[in-house]
Parts: C-alpha cells; sequence; structure tokens
C-alpha cells in the first residue's frame, strides 16, 4: 500500500515559536496525519522577534493555512492578535492555538490547560484537582495552568515564585482562589496539596521536603522525560506526571480543528514519542 502523500490540495498547519527546532510538534502531527492517512502537512515556522511573527500571522489570514500552534515567546501576542477568543485564552492571557477561515478571520484558544489535566487523567487518576494545588513559577506557563485549574472546581490554587510580587501579578488577575508564596513560605504553600506542578521554565529548586506523601509532581517539561525535578519527586516517594503526555493531549484537540478529524484514541502516539526521543519509561 502506497502511503498517503501530500498534494496540492493538502491542509497545511504548523508550530511557531523561537526557538523551535526541539519542539516535538510536528513529529506527533504528521505521525497522526500518516496514520489517518489523511491529505495534510504540519511544519515549524521561526520568527526571529515579535515583528516577524506579525508578519507571519497577516500572511497566513491569506495563503490558506489551517492554523498554527504557538509555543514561547509568542503566546501572549498571539491572542492579541486575533479577531475572537475562547473564555479560555482570554483567562490565560496567551494563547497556544490560531485557527484562520476562509475569510482570513483569526480565531485564539488554549488547549495547554486542557492537555495538563488530561496527563493528570492518564498518570494520576486518583489525584483530586479540585483540592489544594501549589504551583512553581509565575510566567506566561503558569497562567494556563491556573487557569484550567478554576475552570476544574478548585478552589486553591498557590503561586510560589522566587519573587513574590510576580505571583501578587497572577492573584491580582484571577482572584479568588488565588494566593501567592515565596519560597521562603514553602510550608504553608505545601500544607495539604493534592499536587505540585513545575510551571518555571528555568527549573526551580526541587523543596519536596514539606510535600504531603500522597502528592502528585508534575512537570510540564518533557525533554528529559524525568527531568531533575520529577527525580527529585520521586526520590521522595511523590507520584509522577510528565510533560510528554501534557503536549500530546494539548494537541489532540489543535489536530481536530486544522484537519478537520481526531486522532485515533487506538494509535499509541506516546510509545512512538518514547521511541523517537529515545525515552524509556
Amino acid at each position: 500500500m502506497i502511503e498517503t502523500l501530500p498534494t496540492g490540495a493538502a491542509k497545511v498547519a504548523g508550530v511557531v515559536g523561537q526557538p523551535i527546532h526541539q519542539s516535538l510538534s510536528p513529529f506527533l502531527h504528521n505521525a497522526w496525519l500518516r496514520e489517518l492517512r489523511l491529505n495534510g502537512v504540519y511544519v515549524p515556522f521561526s520568527p526571529k522577534d515579535e515583528h516577524g511573527f506579525e508578519r507571519l500571522i497577516l500572511s497566513c489570514r491569506t495563503n490558506g493555512i489551517k492554523g498554527l500552534n504557538v509555543t514561547a515567546p509568542f503566546k501572549e501576542i498571539a491572542l492579541k492578535l486575533a479577531d475572537s477568543y475562547s473564555d479560555i485564552a482570554l483567562s490565560c492571557g496567551s494563547a497556544n492555538l490560531l485557527t484562520f477561515d476562509d475569510e482570513g478571520h483569526v480565531h485564539a484558544d488554549s488547549t495547554d490547560g486542557f492537555g495538563l489535566i488530561r496527563a493528570f487523567e492518564l498518570q494520576s487518576p486518583d489525584c483530586d484537582l479540585t483540592k489544594p494545588v501549589a504551583i512553581m513559577g509565575a510566567g506566561g506557563a503558569a497562567r494556563a495552568v491556573i487557569a484550567a485549574l478554576l475552570a476544574r472546581g478548585c478552589t486553591d490554587v498557590r503561586i510560589v515564585n522566587r519573587t513574590i510580587a510576580r505571583a501578587e501579578e497572577l492573584v491580582f488577575v484571577f482572584k479568588d482562589g488565588v494566593s501567592a508564596y515565596d519560597v521562603t513560605q514553602i510550608e504553608r504553600a505545601f500544607d495539604g496539596v493534592t499536587a505540585i506542578v513545575n510551571a518555571a521554565s528555568g527549573g526551580p529548586l526541587p523543596l519536596f521536603d514539606h510535600a504531603p506523601d500522597q502528592a502528585t509532581a508534575m512537570d510540564m517539561t518533557y525533554r528529559p522525560l524525568k527531568t531533575a525535578w520529577l527525580q527529585a519527586a520521586e526520590a521522595r516517594g511523590l507520584k509522577l506526571v510528565d510533560g510528554l503526555n501534557m503536549l500530546i493531549e494539548q494537541a489532540r484537540p489543535s489536530f481536530e480543528a486544522f484537519y478537520g478529524e481526531a486522532p485515533s484514541a487506538e494509535f499509541d502516539i506516546r510509545d512512538l514519542a518514547l521511541r523517537y526521543l529515545g525515552e524509556s519509561l
């Protein structure tokens, strides 16, 4: 059987970021395209700066591209450039998914929070995310986590950051149900939490001495699969959720938005990705 190859009628989508060479998104989406035998392609874009990103979005309005996944550092400007947006993207203050209709209209959405919730459901199904959750870091990634947890019904989200003023900014944005701590207050921040999520790009200090025994530790990073953060959590005896499942699960609704068909649940994309990454559980 000849593998389905793209033709002139192929649906085109992609991922944009700076840098972008490390992104696993093209691998995931193109694997799903091959598995479903769809006429489509998914490619990376890497504009040098925000001006380049703006020019890319302007071009996409008229060149037939179905949509883009957006990663750092362009998620916030992606929301600003959109003509419409979902409630969750507005809550996050950023977008990781842009879709383009035939009239050039740009719609912004955020699937990061969906991916995080699904990752917990797959790897730590007993973790009740309506109970207190601590988040390490106060950047853009943390905003998506907070929005997802609040939408899930969590009423006690605790932001831990080296600079407490950054954490307090998020309290101001989200208000009810969100509180701020610095790393000297870690014992209070971790008291009674059901999960601790690392959303800090630089990688925070592990600081698991005060974590509850039954807590789950999650790292949004997937390279390496078991980060130093997760290794420290494992040594403490905590349950683990890695960033690969979050990446895969946030990609599923994006794929359907681009190509009009959901990835097959039976296709083991995680196993394929692990082999590609040279990782093992």
